[in-house]
């Protein structure tokens, strides 16, 4: 059973997630408690898996929000014909993050190795290589939102690039550790549908599930890992953010936070 707290808080999630016929993961990261006791406005950061597949009605409750740009963190590789309709209606943005292209190879040599801690590894390493190698994506993601876009953010299951991303703009936000954690996980909840039918595929083909299950889920560890590396190598968050990737934390509080 629940507490009022744990209550409260599974309430909060429900208001900043989206229903959408064929998109998956999709949240607003509006009412989130940030710097100086401010919340920051609802409608204007959206983050979420790949939109490019979405139904007329999907796309039509999207332009709702006025979206000024759709950042898609996925490689070519990543990318469907199909998405014409939905890349018509939006200003639909590249900057792809080759280190979360789960090549069809790179699963196969993974679901072989008979070792569900070579997955949970591989998560980690590449984790840590987001804030290394991938600076100049994410730092013109962040300036984005210095200049007061409203957008929606994605990869393709939006858990892993997107889930990065969201934590350096929360963290420049001025929200705390927890509460990033907490909305990482919440992919879980969301992809859990998604992540069973992909388990079940396995299960019958008799291929081990808890081998890529660590492939299709997040973990606290997976992006402590990145704010260990942030930490370790860039003297912490505010200094990664403010030096290493030159953002103006102060104008991106001003335009978000109510």
């Amino acid at each position: 059973m629940l507490n009022s707290s744990d209550e409260q808080a599974k309430g909060a999630q429900d208001h900043r997630h989206i229903s959408f016929e064929a998109i998956k993961n999709m949240r607003d990261l509006g009412g989130y408690l940030a710097a100086g006791g401010r919340r920051i406005m609802p409608g204007r950061l959206l983050r979420g898996a790949n939109p490019g597949m979405a139904s007329a009605a999907d796309i039509s409750k999207l332009k709702g929000y006025r979206l000024d740009v759709v950042l898609d963190f996925r490689t070519e590789a990543e990318k469907h014909a199909a998405e014409t309709a939905f890349a018509s209606s939006f200003n639909w943005i590249a900057e792809p993050v080759m280190v979360g292209n789960l090549s069809q190879e790179l699963m196969l040599s993974l679901l072989q190795s008979g070792n569900p801690e070579r997955s949970r590894q591989f998560m980690i390493d590449f984790y840590r290589a987001f804030p290394v190698r991938y600076q100049a994506q994410f730092r013109r993601f962040l300036k984005l939102a210095e200049q007061n876009n409203t957008m929606l953010y994605h990869c393709t299951a939006g858990k892993d690039r997107t889930g990065f991303a969201s934590a350096l703009l929360l963290a420049a936000l001025g929200v705390d550790r927890a509460t990033i954690i907490a909305n990482y996980l919440e992919s879980n909840r969301y992809n859990a549908a998604a992540n069973a039918q992909v388990l079940a595929k396995l299960f019958k083909a008799e291929l081990a599930p808890e081998l890529i299950a660590p492939l299709l889920t997040v973990e606290a560890a997976y992006m402590e890992a990145s704010l260990a590396l942030i930490e370790e190598e860039y003297e912490g968050m505010d200094c990664y953010l403010r030096q290493v990737l030159d953002i103006d934390v102060e104008r991106i509080r001003r335009n978000y936070l109510v």
